[in-house]
């Protein structure tokens, strides 16, 4: 059988840093995340009992590291469906990948929705998303629509995530802007290996349910200027946690900073708009859709920007009939 699905990448506003499990990636803490619009994996999986061995092509080359994640989590999919047909994956991405855009949430996401169906199965949506956080822990926040909660659960079963806003729910905008292409040199499965050796850790965590209550409050009231002083300070402590850590972990560079402090100058001006920023160089800036044109004018300004992407919140994975072979 064969089946495409289609999964969007996730910003998360609460982020999560360290894992409890690290085989089964489950978190130390949970988080909050807003799935976006343009920024997609589309992925074809086929099993056969013809193959003699499983194919994986991502972006039109054969990636020995990401194929090696991708066929065990084929394997996990076949335990399942209790098959032992090896698979056909052709997986495209509409952006860079290993640039700090959670390529890899969008990525397991759609290869988990595709394979489960190619392989015959009928997974529910908490299924799915339990099924895809082994696969990458945030591709669990990939497969509800709209505004996500993961919950970190203490076991396999009870680490997934849910929607608690669908998609048309605030029209917020997430423009992404891209300051370099360049895949970055540590990966974050290897990054948050490093988590606990952090001294403000503690601290973090003590503090981290208190921010989830207040970011779901701020998002159900639409109240964006305190939902954005929040994320911002909540991508700052986060990046904390990795430069404190052993070794430290620096994702950002140059031209990541200078848009921050463009992002803080703009405010005092007047624009609201505020930043976030997972593992990697490339910025997200947050704004309401009425300041959208206001942004857009500001970034075209920046000559360290080389491109944006813009984004709404938006449904989580799907089916399409529109295969990629």
């Amino acid at each position: 059988m064969k089946a495409t699905a289609v999964a969007p990448s996730n910003i998360a506003f609460i982020k999560y840093w360290g894992k409890k499990d690290e085989g089964l990636r489950i978190p130390l803490n949970g988080s909050i995340s807003m799935n976006l619009s343009n920024l997609l994996t589309t992925t074809t999986v086929e099993f056969n009992p013809k193959f003699k061995k499983d194919a994986v092509t991502i972006d039109d080359q054969k990636e020995d590291e990401a194929k090696n994640r991708v066929i065990k989590h084929l394997d996990r999919v076949r335990k399942i469906a209790k098959i032992n047909d090896r698979a056909k994956v052709v997986s495209v991405n509409n952006f860079s990948t290993s640039t700090g855009l959670s390529s890899s949430a969008s990525g397991f996401a759609a290869l988990t929705l595709g394979a489960s169906c190619a392989a015959g199965l009928n997974l529910s949506e908490k299924e799915l998303s339990i099924l895809a956080r082994v696969g990458s822990g945030s591709a669990c926040r990939s497969i509800p629509d709209g505004f996500v909660e993961w919950f970190p659960g203490e076991t396999n079963e009870t680490s997934y995530s849910v929607s608690f806003f669908p998609q048309d729910y605030w029209d917020i905008v997430d423009v992404v802007a891209i300051i370099s292409k360049d895949k970055k040199e540590v990966p974050t499965t290897a990054g948050q290996k490093y988590t606990k050796t952090s001294p403000f850790l503690p601290t973090r965590l003590e503090r981290i349910e208190e921010k989830i209550k207040l970011v779901k409050k701020y998002i159900q009231e639409k109240n964006f200027s305190l939902f954005g002083e929040l994320i911002e300070q909540e991508a700052l402590e986060l990046h904390s946690i990795m430069l404190t850590s052993k070794p430290p972990l620096i994702y950002w560079l140059p031209e990541t900073l200078k848009v921050m402090h463009a992002v803080i100058k703009w405010r005092q001006e007047g624009l609201q708009v505020y930043f976030t920023i997972n593992t990697g160089q490339n910025i997200h800036l947050i704004c309401r859709e009425k300041d959208l044109k206001k942004v857009m004018v500001r970034i075209k300004e920046l000559s360290v920007v080389i491109k944006t992407i813009i984004n709404n919140p938006s449904r989580g994975a799907d089916l399409t009939t529109s295969h990629l072979f």
